[in-house]
């Protein structure tokens, strides 16, 4: 693979001897060479990841085949190979490979079928700056979270759990990768899947957490994301925001997992997420979560006060 000349992307980086500290490769494909340093740019700010570029699909697959990377940031409207195409690629020969989109106006109903397709998540491009590194260290949380040993899981025919959760990002984290290692032991997702279902589960918490529980607006994402996270911060300590819990329930078994996830904030109203799928939806901050979670997710449904969540998850035949 070749390195793209950005800041700290050196071609000398070399994975570390400790598995902690290993360096990890960010496989990026883009035609335009302007974008290309500009991504480039992005992941090279993160010392544990290493740019590397591909012109088009077809030159990203031959990269894959040659040394696997750990995640791929792909654009949409590219000659040859489009984003679609290589995501319906990589998900055949690679399931378990997460793949990020990034979405320009007018790509937005292709971008959502690369999601339906195999895709992992996606960032506009005019977000980029402010918001890939973040989504890049998501997809891969949940990518490394789903690959933990199941074996002892594998002998479970049938489970049923539930959590009461305080307002804590670091819970939410340990509650997913249990999730996925449940799935992967029931053999309910295979590890490309169980990767974009952690994602789900990501978004649906964290809607539980900062928009319930914590009433912080997605419109202030829009303005300044610091802000948005400073207020959350504030809002932890004091009632009746800091009281409040995310109540969690999962019933998996064999053929699906039924996952129910509930705030204790004042709901919202769900009237508008039964309308259409609008395509200019994936440009904006707010929503996305709910975009994810209907592409990734079989059958999703709310409660009447929209405090709560019902996502089902059923095992593909093969």
């Amino acid at each position: 693979m070749s390195v793209i000349e950005a800041p700290q992307a050196a071609s000398t980086i070399e994975a570390s001897a400790d598995p902690a500290a290993r360096v990890l490769t960010v496989l990026i494909v883009d035609d335009s060479p302007v974008d290309r340093r500009l991504v480039a740019a992005i992941v090279a700010r993160n010392p544990g990841l290493r740019p590397v570029v591909a012109n088009d699909g077809g030159e990203a697959l031959k990269l894959i085949a040659g040394s696997k990377p750990s995640v791929v940031v792909t654009d949409i409207q590219m000659p040859g190979m489009d984003g679609l195409e290589l995501v319906k690629e990589i998900r055949r020969v690679h399931p378990d490979l997460p793949v990020v989109l990034m979405t320009a106006y007018g790509s937005e109903d292709v971008a959502y079928r690369a999601l339906r397709a195999g895709a992992t998540h996606y960032v506009p491009k005019k977000s980029l700056a402010a918001e890939l590194a973040g989504t890049i260290d998501s997809v891969l949380a949940a990518a490394a979270r789903s690959d933990r040993g199941v074996q002892l899981l594998r002998c479970v025919e049938r489970s049923v759990t539930s959590w009461r959760l305080a307002n804590d990002g670091n819970l939410i984290s340990t509650l997913i990768g249990s999730l996925q290692e449940d799935l992967a032991g029931m053999g309910v997702c295979d590890g490309g899947r169980r990767t974009r279902v952690g994602v789900a589960l990501q978004e649906a918490l964290s809607n539980a957490m900062f928009h319930g529980n914590l009433e912080v607006s997605s419109d202030l994402r829009q303005e300044d994301e610091r802000i948005f996270h400073e207020l959350a911060d504030a809002r932890r300590d004091v009632p009746p925001y800091r009281d409040r819990r995310i109540h969690v329930t999962a019933e998996i078994d064999r053929g699906s997992a039924t996952f129910r996830i509930r705030d204790e904030g004042p709901g919202f109203d769900t009237a508008g997420l039964d309308a259409p799928f609008d395509p200019e939806s994936l440009t904006r901050i707010g929503g996305r979560g709910m975009i994810l979670i209907r592409a990734f997710i079989d059958e999703v449904s709310h409660n009447d006060s929209g405090n709560e969540i019902t996502m089902i998850v059923r095992r593909k035949s093969a």
